[in-house]
């Protein structure tokens, strides 16, 4: 006789952890996740299915697969991930379980989620992060994004905090972790909520920097140009 634990009928979605990275769409009108595992070759949103990677005709989680969404239970298990060389730049998630679900000692694997919310860690140059830039990798269609600080932000492809939290959709806050060596992060507004003097004011210093970075790239070429009018 198999035993099996009883069915579960929670009176809320259970909460779980998991990291990611944050994804661009190349139109740059969409805003997603890339797992760090199998699934990572397919980017997500915020409130999406999981589907069989391999190719199978059931529906996740199936126990006799691996298929399903991941996350653990336990907040600081997952940010110990981010302790690894290749994640460090991905973000911590909070998500919702939807849907079916199986549970493990540490964590479910499940057929729905929704990211509640995406904490990101400082710019690598240790400054709190205060826009996402251009990683310089990325998925068919999607471009992965970093956390950078103002002085750093000055990339062609960058998003602020509130920026990608608004594409996103759904609800979701994107926040900036401790860490850094600039102010204490705060909290970004929920999808369609009016930006505030706080975000307001880290926008402007985003352009500024990349209004310098043009200025810079304008400068360089016009010298460039000046130099081969003297040789002709």
């Amino acid at each position: 006789m198999r035993l099996r634990l009883p069915a579960e009928r929670p009176t809320e979605p259970p909460t779980g952890y998991k990291i990611a990275h944050l994804m661009l769409s190349q139109d740059g009108i969409r805003a997603g996740f890339a797992g760090v595992s199998l699934g990572g070759a397919l980017p997500y949103g915020v409130l999406d299915n999981a589907c069989c990677l391999y190719g199978r005709r059931h529906r996740p989680p199936a126990r006799l697969c691996d298929c399903g969404f991941y996350c653990v239970h336990d907040r600081t298990a997952a940010a110990a991930l981010l302790c690894t060389a290749e994640h460090r730049m991905a973000a911590l998630l909070q998500v919702s379980v939807l849907g079916a679900y199986i549970r493990f000692e540490r964590g479910f694997r499940y057929a729905r989620q929704r990211v509640r919310a995406a904490t990101v860690g400082p710019c690598t140059c240790g400054g709190s992060a205060v826009a996402l830039a251009d990683a310089g990798w990325g998925r068919p269609g999607w471009r992965a994004l970093v956390p950078v600080c103002t002085r750093c932000g000055h990339g062609p492809t960058s998003v602020p905090l509130a920026g990608f939290a608004r594409l996103a959709g759904e609800g979701l806050q994107v926040v900036a972790g401790g860490g850094g060596t600039g102010p204490a992060p705060t909290a970004q507004p929920a999808a369609g909520a009016e930006p505030g003097v706080p975000e307001l004011a880290a926008e402007a210093a985003l352009l500024q920097a990349r209004l310098d970075w043009f200025q810079t790239q304008l400068t360089r070429l016009g010298e460039r140009g000046g130099g081969e009018g003297e040789d002709g």
